[in-house]
């Protein structure tokens, strides 16, 4: 269906020309998935916007082959190539919130490709937005469709975004991390969405991501994508079982895994960071990065070694030696531990960040004279942050994850409870000094990163603002954030529209460590990072943790990241705490039914595995009207007669908290009336 031959891109640039897409040459058939792997910089997205025509107006592309069905894209006219785009080729972009209007909203959104590619009515377009809203897992969809952008979490606009894709039943669906935003739950709910309308239609599917896990469950084929050109390539099993290229097994060592590497150590990293390709690149794009360089690797062309049929590797080394380079997992680890640090996961301290009883109430009106309706984002909530802990917090979007970092941020005030901080009401503090020791690394870099002002005044900010240092020092401290984060220096004066996804996620965690505070709020701070800069990334947070005494709270839908990052986890539903535990005891043996839930549809770099059945059944009721008794019975396996009549009571043990009519006084008595 889609044929690719020697496809190159190049953007001119102020210090000459950016060779992004080097010749890369592959094929989609209908039914098919081809994932594309690789770091920040790379060229994946690139490489997508090139098939779509939507390049940079100065950019230039060009192919041997660039064919779509009967189409040659390389010759189609714009108004051509519109009447492709969003029919019979759709794509999920990386960003929801930068690719949705914020001026329109979501139904006006979803009707507008069906409208303009099928002759349909807008009913038929309405009710086609409605099937697929359910499909992709947004709750209340008939509601969503008169909400703008703004309004939904990250989570629900990129399952919009998904729907949007699929409004047209697309031949080809270009997804560009379709799945980053989205908790474990609607990850295998959209994965297991994709898989059925590949198989019902047909559809071929181009999917750019950097979990590992996602390619070894969903793939076909991979492609390895390192500095503009493909250095492995094969069938799904064959990479993640005989991986041959150095960049694709550091990759693989770059994944937190249980069993493999013990919670709170140091993961496998691949140092160095992609290489400028700014005039061109002679020899092995990845020679300054990998541990098994030999001199000849350096220069001249290197040509693509035949592992078997359909496995290639980009590599000069001898199969038999690639082969054995698999095998020697200590050639990635990373830089030894600072001297000043503590064992891994150290007992934490007494309780720094408290909150007794807190509840956010929202009035949501619907129209300019509509009667206000209460939305009880976080209802109930008692959690406690310990001095040098971390503390995971997990659930669905839409849960109420966010709005209580934002209590914990001061920037909401509760509407009911208090937070306190050292054993004082937070808010009692003034706002410069919360923001001193208080800091926060949002989930969207883009949106929080001022678009005007170059990377080095975004990360230094903090430090003018707060007056603790001078000129030279505070520009000293911005480069040695960029070394620790893996940014190299030149990207100081550069701006967030001119950096990848993953490189603005970078900078926003540089801004919030140059102040060193004493909490960190991380709203998904590894989402939009590829798994080699992710080891970096938690390496880093862990190093300072434990130099400085730092405490994290970590939100996040990657359940391996909490499993490898945090002491002790509280599983959210519905503005509800539903399970605080341990994190060894919650991976062990998780008691409530949704954790099991979560757990069981949490994504490994498995490629024997498949796509997980999704778990949790229907998606989450609607938070303006939530059920009685148990929020969580409508979709629980286990629910009783009880839990449809009272909210369970909460119960507190040596081994952590749970609120379920499972466990506690009206355990045994509902099991017998059940």
């Amino acid at each position: 269906m889609l044929t690719v031959r020697n496809l190159t891109v190049d953007i001119p640039v102020p210090a000459g020309t950016l060779h992004a897409v080097r010749g890369i040459d592959f094929t989609v058939d209908r039914g098919e998935t081809l994932c594309i792997v690789g770091e920040s910089g790379s060229g994946k997205s690139l490489t997508s916007l090139s098939l779509m025509g939507l390049l940079p107006p100065t950019a230039r592309r060009s192919a041997d082959r660039l064919t779509f069905a009967d189409h040659d894209l390389s010759r189609l006219s714009e108004s051509r190539m519109s009447d492709l785009r969003g029919n019979r080729m759709a794509m999920i972009f990386q960003e929801p919130m930068t690719s949705l209007n914020p001026v329109f909203t979501v139904g006006d959104q979803l009707e507008e490709a069906l409208l303009r590619h099928e002759r349909v009515g807008r009913r038929a377009a309405r009710d086609r937005a409605l099937y697929l809203l359910d499909r992709v897992g947004i709750p209340a969809p008939r509601s969503r469709l008169t909400q703008y952008p703004h309004q939904l979490s990250g989570g629900l606009r990129q399952r919009v975004m998904i729907a949007m894709a699929l409004m047209c039943g697309p031949d080809l669906l270009i997804a560009d991390e379709p799945t980053t935003a989205l908790d474990v739950s609607i990850q295998a709910q959209i994965l297991a969405l994709l898989r059925e309308l590949q198989d019902e239609f047909g559809m071929g599917i181009i999917l750019i991501t950097h979990d590992l896990s996602v390619v070894a469950r969903v793939a076909d084929r991979v492609a390895v994508m390192y500095a503009g050109q493909f250095v492995e390539t094969g069938g799904v099993a064959e990479i993640f079982h005989n991986p041959r290229h150095p960049y694709t097994q550091g990759l693989m060592q770059c994944i937190p895994a249980p069993g493999r590497t013990p919670p709170g150590a140091r993961l496998g990293a691949i140092r160095g960071v992609v290489p400028s390709l700014v005039g061109g690149m002679d020899g092995c794009a990845f020679a300054n990065r990998c541990p098994f360089v030999r001199e000849r690797c350096r220069s001249g062309e290197i040509p693509v070694t035949a592992i078997a049929p359909g496995h290639g590797s980009r590599c000069i080394l001898p199969p038999a030696d690639q082969a054995a380079n698999a095998d020697n997992p200590a050639a990635w680890e990373a830089e030894p531990e600072p001297a000043t640090a503590a064992p891994a996961l150290s007992e934490p301290g007494k309780p720094l960040l408290t909150l007794e009883g807190v509840s956010k109430t929202f009035t949501i009106k619907r129209g300019l004279f509509g009667v206000g309706r209460p939305l009880h984002a976080v209802s109930d909530v008692s959690l406690e942050l310990r001095e040098g802990e971390v503390l995971g917090l997990v659930g669905e979007s839409g849960c109420g994850k966010s709005t209580l970092s934002k209590l914990l941020l001061g920037l909401l005030d509760p509407s009911a409870g208090q937070v306190m901080f050292q054993g004082k009401p937070l808010l009692g503090h003034g706002r410069r000094y919360i923001a001193r020791h208080i800091q926060p690394v949002f989930q969207d870099p883009y949106s929080s990163l001022n678009p005007r002002k170059s990377v080095g005044f975004i990360i230094g900010q903090p430090l003018r603002v707060h007056r603790e240092a001078s000129v030279a020092d505070t520009n000293a401290r911005v480069r040695e954030l960029l070394d620790l984060v893996g940014l190299p220096q030149r990207v100081m004066n550069s701006y967030p529209s001119q950096l990848s996804g993953g490189q603005r996620q970078r900078v926003a965690i540089a801004r919030a460590l140059i102040l060193k505070p004493k909490v960190i709020i991380c709203d998904e701070p590894t989402s939009a990072l590829d798994v080699s800069v992710q080891s970096q990334i938690l390496n880093l947070l862990l190093d300072l943790q434990r130099e400085l005494g730092l405490s994290y709270l970590l939100i996040s839908h990657n359940l391996a990241v909490v499993q490898h990052m945090a002491h002790r986890v509280a599983v959210m539903y519905l503005g509800r705490l539903v399970e605080v535990t341990d994190s060894a005891g919650l991976f062990r043996g998780a008691r409530h039914p949704y954790t099991r839930a979560l757990l069981d549809s949490a994504l490994t770099p498995d490629p024997d595995a498949g796509v997980p059945a999704p778990r949790l059944g229907t998606t989450p009721p609607d938070p303006m009207n939530p059920p009685e008794g148990c929020a969580f019975h409508p979709r629980c396996p286990e629910a009783m007669d009880i839990c449809r009549q009272r909210r369970p009571r909460q119960l507190t043990d040596a081994t952590g908290r749970v609120e379920c009519h499972l466990h506690g006084e009206d355990a045994e008595p509902a099991r017998r009336r059940a």
